[in-house]
């Protein structure tokens, strides 16, 4: 649930190197995913994947339907600027998976709009290399970005809250990001039904900019039910403390779309439509 505009909750490290290993922080999550989820050959087409949910969000205490776009695409950045290159004869590129995450949310008033980008090393699918996001309502704009140092994730952030103005901090590097899941838990070895216990930091797609809270998970993965979704799915529980349970459904078929989507606090997915086409020319 989002809070309304009235509510009164709540030194910069060069950008690391193209080719670093980024693997130790966390390694003790490895063999739970495949670290080549990402490359294959689908991803070399020029086109993105762009799917489309029915989506719901509490805001203002009642739930909002509305659409939500996740578009996944490989990218290749430069390591001088850290964003997609415009020259390809560049020694200092690297590849990378883009995943957008936008939204345009209606409520009684005025219109909440949302949008995440998330950056990936291809051949690291759980290591997040690059956050920014941003809303836009009424009462103001946020914005936060976020990357990987090398050391740890130097996060910047501007708001329009009352102690939350701007800033800069640091955050422990050996974690997930709830915003990450829907792209990251594709790349689970599903096939060997994992257990295992992961930091996570909570969902950075609001409009507060507070220090995240982090939570020690529980992650699990089972074969989904035909009730459960259309065509055969994984089921990924992720259980983030006693009243807090997030649970994901990826398809059986690579590339494993993400078919449905609860959270604890009302965020719901379900898959519309999916299809590869490049939608920067439209």
């Amino acid at each position: 649930m989002l809070p309304d505009c009235s509510s009164q909750d709540e030194p910069k490290r060069g950008a690391a190197k193209a080719g670093q290993s980024f693997s130790n922080a966390l390694s003790g999550l490895q063999p739970h995913f495949n670290p080549q989820w990402a490359m294959d050959k689908l991803w070399e087409d020029g086109l993105a994947e762009v799917a489309t949910y029915e989506a719901e969000r509490v805001i203002y205490a009642k739930k909002r339907r509305f659409d939500y776009t996740q578009i996944t695409v490989k990218e290749e950045f430069n390591q001088e600027f850290n964003v997609k290159t415009d020259s390809y004869q560049r020694p200092d590129m690297f590849p990378v998976m883009k995943v957008n995450q936008f939204c345009r949310i209606p409520t009684d008033q005025y219109p909440y709009h949302f949008l995440t980008s998330l950056f990936f090393r291809r051949d690291q699918p759980v290591a997040l290399h690059k956050l920014t996001t941003s809303s836009q309502e009424w009462c103001g704009a946020t914005f936060k970005a976020l990357a990987d140092d090398g050391e740890q994730y130097s996060q910047t952030y501007n708001s329009y809250w009352d102690g939350q103005g701007a800033g800069q901090r640091q955050l422990r590097r050996d974690a997930l990001f709830e915003d990450a899941l829907p792209y990251t838990l594709r790349a689970l070895r599903f096939e060997a039904k994992p257990t295992f216990a992961a930091t996570i930091f909570e969902l950075q797609q609001t409009s507060k900019a507070a220090v995240p809270a982090s939570y020690q998970a529980q992650v699990r993965v089972a074969e989904a039910t035909a009730s459960e979704t259309a065509q055969p799915a994984w089921r990924v529980s992720v259980t983030l403390d006693k009243q807090k349970k997030n649970t994901y459904w990826f398809a059986r078929k690579y590339p494993n779309v993400l078919l449905r989507q609860t959270t604890w606090d009302g965020r719901t997915l379900q898959l519309k439509t999916v299809r590869r086409y490049a939608y920067w020319t439209h």
